[in-house]
């Protein structure tokens, strides 16, 4: 099938970053059990009936320096994907750099990546849609402003050298990509944040705020950042020339919007500039048409997930909350064109955003470590099979088809125009109300 129907997704949790100074990796892979479990779990997407996949290869074990990879795993792992006609959204660096690499604060980090998206889209050409880089803002602020992993610095200077870094090297991957498959798409999977004044003479200070958390994508876009933000830039060690290779070098007309949502993602700001979690105030819709309104390109929402409670039902409540937010989205007329629960088992000691390793097992995910499904796993399961077929995403982008695995090697013409005439058609099933979520 090459209609480009809405893409259902989840994840396999592929984190990488280091702390102690880059003596430890914390691999999220290996703590969930996927380097042995990793058949099965591509089994449980069978199970489930999700046919797209947010995954990457272990960038800390593939790429060994210089045009030196070790593919074996990756050989392995979307051999099966493959064969089982799974659709990859390629992570191909999430949080974290081989160790030959050191930090986000090697400038070399952005040439030496796009050799490796390039020679990984060489070794899977039926590889067409693709995160270069996930979360960029998040990767830098965690590692360059917080203090947490990676270089582990705090200083604007840090973290402005960490951003231009990390997206220059998302930019240059596309280009690399694009020149092995040349109808690749990408979907930036980036955090949708929002900053709320605890009171009134914190006003400026959440503004200030509020204008940073676009820096990731307005770069990758080729968006003119506004003053305040663009003297913030050249105050802390970007050039008029770095800041222009930005504006003439991004890639969006391949690009699909992809923005994480989470309790977590909303912020109170205090006078002093601290700031901590407000909770879900706005939420996903409103939040998501602030960045529509800014960048004009399709959507998907790529990230979201909330802890199992006591009652069970915690992490059920809040897929009906997020996938209302989703047919909200869609109804006031924004291109959205997918949906991720993240991820697809739970995960370990994000409640210390990977700073310590205490094994806690965060139960997040649509199955347990054992891999039996949760709640949250059966509710999702359903929820695919009863909207799967009413959501046709009618993008622009994906005017380009979504060229599952088994069909790679086909006529591209004949696919183009099989998947244009899909676009053509009437939607089959009006407006969904919001309460019908």
């Amino acid at each position: 099938m090459t209609a480009p129907w809405f893409m259902f997704a989840t994840g396999i949790e592929n984190s990488y970053p280091t702390v102690d100074g880059g003596r430890r990796r914390i691999d999220e892979m290996e703590k969930c059990g996927h380097y042995e479990h990793w058949r099965t779990d591509f089994e449980l997407l069978k199970e489930l009936d999700i046919r797209y996949l947010r995954y990457g290869p272990p960038i800390h074990r593939t790429w060994l320096g210089p045009e030196r990879y070790d593919w074996s795993f990756a050989d392995e792992t979307f051999c099966v994907l493959k064969d089982q006609d799974t659709v990859p959204i390629v992570d191909l660096c999430h949080f974290g750099v081989p160790d030959w690499i050191g930090n986000f604060q090697n400038s070399d980090f952005p040439a030496l990546f796009a050799v490796y998206a390039r020679a990984f889209a060489q070794r899977f050409p039926w590889v067409q849609l693709y995160t270069p880089v996930n979360e960029m803002f998040i990767c830098a602020t965690f590692s360059a402003a917080y203090g947490w992993w990676n270089e582990q610095l705090s200083s604007d200077q840090a973290f402005v050298t960490a951003l231009k870094n990390i997206v220059k090297a998302n930019v240059l991957a596309m280009a690399a990509i694009l020149e092995v498959r040349s109808d690749a798409i990408f979907i930036q999977s980036e955090s949708s944040e929002y900053f709320h004044a605890d009171e009134p003479d914190a006003i400026g200070r959440a503004e200030v705020l509020n204008s940073r958390r676009f820096l990731s994508l307005d770069l990758n876009y080729g968006h003119r950042v506004d003053s305040g933000m663009y003297e913030f830039l050249m105050d802390n060690g970007m050039t008029r020339e770095e800041y222009h290779f930005f504006l003439t070098n991004h890639l969006r007309q391949h690009c699909i919007m992809g923005n994480d949502y989470y309790i977590t993602n909303e912020h109170r700001v205090a006078i002093d500039g601290r700031t901590w979690g407000s909770g879900e105030i706005f939420g996903y819709s409103e939040i998501t048409r602030q960045y529509y309104d800014r960048y004009k390109l399709p959507v998907m929402h790529t990230e979201t997930n909330l802890a199992q409670g006591p009652s069970g039902e915690e992490a059920v409540d809040w897929l009906r909350k997020e996938w209302a937010n989703v047919l909200r989205v869609r109804n006031s007329g924004v291109p959205i064109v997918g949906f991720t629960w993240y991820s697809l088992t739970d995960q370990v000691d994000w409640d210390t955003a990977l700073r310590e390793e205490n094994g806690h097992v965060n139960p997040l995910g649509l199955y347990d470590l054992n891999r039996n499904i949760r709640p949250v796993g059966k509710a999702y399961q359903k929820l695919v099979q009863n909207w799967r077929k009413v959501l046709p995403t009618q993008s622009v982008c994906l005017t380009v088809p979504v060229v599952r695995p088994s069909q790679f090697g086909g006529s591209h013409s004949d696919l183009q125009e099989a998947a244009t005439r899909e676009l053509r058609q009437p939607s089959a099933v009006p407006p969904v109300p919001d309460n019908e979520a």
